[in-house]
């Protein structure tokens, strides 16, 4: 794994299931009757060979957007689906008054087969919101997740299953190029760079191509693509 990729995952390490809360004080809950609202968020790799990073999990209100099909990646957005820094993301989530949780996890990436399992806690009663990111480290900008799922309807034991596609965040061109990929593929690969490609919005992932498949220029293999949905998701009112 390269210095770029191990970096990000120092930067995890330091917001372990970190919390944002804008609520009363606990004691202020409880007297005005407002219970604890936790939800369990787990991410299942369903690839044969993308590591994913991290994921990073917002609980939230409608007027909160985490990505958008269709629409520009934030910056915050393009550090994870480049680099699988989630660290902007939490800090520009924990500023917002339309956020009640933030989680993210210190774990290593977690490969095929392998999960990761995080937990959103508030005593809002707003309607809320879950979004989930985290990056397949083997490209140059594909991430998979949610946006945006609503979860205050749900029951204590009540679970909504999701699979989830693969999306290109529009920041990176797929060039599949040595030093172009953070993940275990590229030894000496890059994560985060500031400069965009043309095609600057949030789409379906077309998938690699892999050297393979005929471009030579490719660091990836067969192992590498994927067709159909990468992640299963799913979101349980515990």
């Amino acid at each position: 794994m390269n210095k770029i990729f191990k970096s990000s995952l120092l930067l995890l390490a330091t917001l372990s299931l970190s919390a944002c809360m804008h609520e009363d004080t606990d004691d202020d809950d409880h007297m005005n009757g407002h219970d604890m609202a936790t939800y369990k968020v787990t991410v299942f790799n369903l690839t044969s060979n993308q590591p994913m990073t991290p994921p990073v999990a917002l609980l939230h209100q409608s007027e909160y957007t985490l990505w958008s099909s269709g629409e520009k990646a934030s910056v915050d957005l393009e550090k994870l689906a480049e680099g699988g820094d989630s660290s902007d993301i939490v800090t520009t989530a924990m500023a917002s008054s339309y956020v009640a949780a933030t989680a993210t996890s210190a774990n290593a990436p977690f490969g095929p087969g392998a999960s990761e399992s995080l937990t959103l806690e508030t005593h809002s009663e707003d309607e809320l919101y879950i979004s989930v990111a985290t990056m397949l480290a083997n490209t140059n900008d594909a991430f998979s997740g949610v946006s945006s799922v609503k979860v205050s309807h749900l029951k204590s034991g009540e679970s909504i299953d999701m699979m989830a596609h693969a999306y290109d965040a529009g920041t990176e061109a797929n060039s599949e190029q040595a030093g172009s990929i953070p993940g275990p593929a590229d030894t000496n690969g890059e994560g985060f760079n500031a400069t965009r490609e043309t095609n600057d919005y949030i789409r379906i992932h077309p998938g690699v191509v892999t050297q393979d498949d005929g471009l030579a220029t490719s660091v990836l293999l067969e192992s590498h693509r994927w067709l159909g949905p990468v992640a299963k998701i799913v979101i349980e009112k515990m």
